[in-house]
């Protein structure tokens, strides 16, 4: 990737490594934090160094009367304008220039303008987030209801305790995942993996540990808007998702449904409720209509934050016989392996760099229980 900025944007910070060095950098990382739990080969799943990125967030820096993008420098002292960003996907490449151009050339649409945010579909679709100092009025309304049509986006304006959505609040991605094409819904402000490419490749390295145990039920913790769990509820008998967020849960269950899926009940638990909702420690109303002991878990997928599994959890899914765990951060889930591996054995691991052009790296590893 070439970028006019490099060096002095903060966003790429091995603005001066070739892309494979980085790769054969992380997997060194990596290998070394996991070599104490597992003999396997490390694999390795990357994608293009560059529009890579489906969604992105822009300040808004204000001189001469004009609008700029802007991102914090490299030093983390202040802010850089940019004029382009190739990490992101062609669609909010494209779309930057001539949207930034309309903005600055009216006086509504720019005035106190603190912020852009883009969040885009590989097919073209462009939902974008205008962030404000001030109230939102009819006649913003009006004008950025034209820019809208006139780039045939979405748009969505955001002030303090204010969301004006003129059209709509999410966009449709379609991802070819295991000889199956899958649609997701995603909203704005909800997570999503950035990474629509390496995502595919996470999935697909998720289902193929899946099909190893070939039976049983699947338990989800932190399941987001059914990313990895609709892909992977053909290889179980029923899934039980939990995920704290109503919004990605909302967008979970729609995903069920454009899908064709109907063996998955999502319910709203933080990983700690669920742990005690499963250990009878703790009865909850939102799992009222569901007969907890009608499931028989083989399975569990966990794809906690970045500081990694609670005590509890940890405690829940050693006594599942097969465990994927999807980290984005290999130091924690180093951490939680010194754990694990009492009870389960690594059986595979993999690498998956979603942010080239960085040190932060995604990993996956299968554990299965020991022998009795």
């Amino acid at each position: 990737m070439q970028c006019k900025h490099f060096g002095e944007c903060g966003s790429c910070v091995l603005f001066d490594v070739a892309y494979s060095d980085q790769i054969s950098e992380k997997k060194s990382r990596v290998e070394g934090l996991l070599a104490p739990f597992s003999e396997h080969n490390l694999e390795v799943f990357y994608g293009n160094e560059h529009h890579y990125r489906a969604r992105a967030e822009f300040r808004i820096w204000h001189e001469g009367g004009e609008c700029f993008y802007g991102m914090g420098n490299i030093a983390k002292k202040g802010t850089i304008t940019i004029s382009e960003c190739p990490k992101v996907i062609e669609p909010i490449e494209a779309l930057m220039s001539p949207l930034l151009a309309d903005i600055n050339a009216n006086e509504v649409l720019k005035t106190k303008l603190f912020a852009i945010e883009f969040l885009a579909t590989t097919g073209g679709e462009v939902l974008v987030t205008m962030i404000y100092h001030r109230k939102l009025d009819s006649v913003w309304e009006e004008q950025a209801k034209a820019l809208e049509i006139k780039h045939n986006i979405h748009i969505i304006g955001r002030s303090r305790k204010q969301k004006v959505i003129l059209s709509q609040e999410f966009v449709t991605q379609m991802l070819p995942i295991d000889n199956r094409e899958y649609s997701y819904v995603q909203y704005e402000g909800g997570f999503t993996q950035p990474n629509p490419q390496v995502n595919i490749k996470m999935i697909e390295w998720a289902i193929a540990q899946a099909k190893k145990v070939g039976s049983g039920d699947l338990l989800e913790s932190y399941c987001g808007l059914g990313n990895f769990t609709i892909p992977l509820s053909r290889y179980f008998d029923k899934v039980l998702a939990t995920e704290i967020s109503k919004r990605s849960i909302k967008a979970a269950q729609q995903n069920c449904e454009f899908n064709g899926v109907d063996n998955i009940e999502f319910i709203r638990l933080s990983s700690e409720e669920m742990s005690e909702a499963l250990s009878k420690k703790r009865e909850f109303r939102r799992l009222a209509h569901i007969d907890l002991n009608s499931y028989s878990f083989s399975t569990v997928l966990v794809d906690p934050p970045r500081a990694g599994l609670d005590k509890d959890t940890i405690d829940l899914i050693s006594n599942i016989d097969n465990i994927i765990y999807i980290s984005c951060n290999p130091e924690t889930l180093a951490r939680d392996l010194e754990t694990l591996t009492l009870t389960h054995n690594v059986e595979a691991h993999a690498i998956f760099d979603q942010f080239p052009y960085t040190h932060h790296i995604e990993s996956g590893v299968f554990l299965k229980a020991k022998a009795l």
